[in-house]
């Protein structure tokens, strides 16, 4: 996927009736689909059942099995309750007859009320100021392992600049911290609030594991540890666009069990707050 076309042409499904929907998928590196696609994919077949003047403020989901990137996931919506203002939706993304995920999404309708916010870290460097994983390629492929180099590979609809790029040959501990700016690929004016939603979750599932690993850098990356979404809530707060870039910054709290949890908010370029995210994934040590 190239731009921010391809990933529409992704997130909307095949309506098979009126709630239930289909789905094809792309690789972005790695051999089972993409988490975040199958979360967008999953908020796209939500909102089909969902009034005009609701929109999604919040989700959690639940990765059960890994996708099959060769056959299309059907997406079952169960309409939960339809309230005064808010709405609740249950969706199910189905391979060969056994359930692979579940979402639970919540629509509320715009209210005034009152405001506050975290605020962006502070002293981050500017993403002109940074490399992008595309100059990351270029400029030390050749000292990449060769999964990574074969991941940052992939071509994507978003441009990724960490404000920290690792040095693979220096292994050491870090702290659990992550913040990597985001900007969209294309042509990204007028899009919907649903579609901002949707293509906002997708990128969502990247990165935010990065945050786990890092206090056990001199021993553990992603070649040795096998590592995947194992749930991802999300909270929705402000409209946005996709028109600068926006920072992803993260941090965990806590690894343990073969298990991490990170953290994370997502911030428009001048501090605007649009989301906050959470997820725990499988962080388990490759047997020699």
């Amino acid at each position: 996927m190239k731009n921010s076309n391809d990933l529409l042409d992704i997130l909307r499904l095949a309506q098979l009736d009126s709630h239930t929907f289909s789905g094809i998928s792309k690789t972005v590196g790695t051999p089972a689909v993409f988490g975040g696609q199958v979360l967008a994919q999953a908020l796209h077949a939500a909102y089909q059942s969902i009034p005009k003047d609701r929109f999604v403020h919040s989700l959690h989901s639940y990765f059960l099995l890994p996708g099959d990137m060769t056959i299309p996931i059907k997406y079952v919506v169960n309409e939960m309750r339809n309230g005064g203002s808010f709405s609740t939706r249950r969706v199910t993304a189905i391979q060969n007859d056994k359930t692979i995920f579940i979402l639970a999404a919540s629509f509320h309708q715009k209210e005034e009320g009152y405001e506050h916010q975290e605020s962006l870290p502070k002293d981050i460097k500017q993403p002109e100021e940074l490399m992008s994983w595309d100059d990351v390629l270029k400029t030390m492929g050749d000292l990449l392992p060769e999964k990574m180099k074969a991941f940052l590979s992939i071509e994507r609809p978003v441009y990724f600049k960490p404000v920290e790029v690792m040095n693979p040959l220096e292994q050491k501990d870090l702290p659990p911290i992550e913040n990597v700016w985001f900007k969209l690929k294309g042509n990204n004016n007028n899009l919907t609030l649903p579609t901002k939603h949707q293509i906002l979750t997708y990128i969502s599932d990247y990165n935010i594991l990065n945050a786990t690993l890092k206090p056990n850098a001199s021993k553990a990356h992603f070649g040795n540890t096998q590592m995947a979404s194992l749930d991802h809530s999300m909270w929705f707060f402000r409209d946005f666009d996709f028109d600068d870039w926006m920072l992803y910054s993260t941090t965990s709290p806590s690894a343990s069990g073969a298990r991490g949890v990170a953290t994370g908010n997502i911030f428009t370029r001048n501090g605007k707050l649009i989301a906050s995210v959470a997820q725990e994934g499988l962080m388990r040590p490759k047997k020699k």
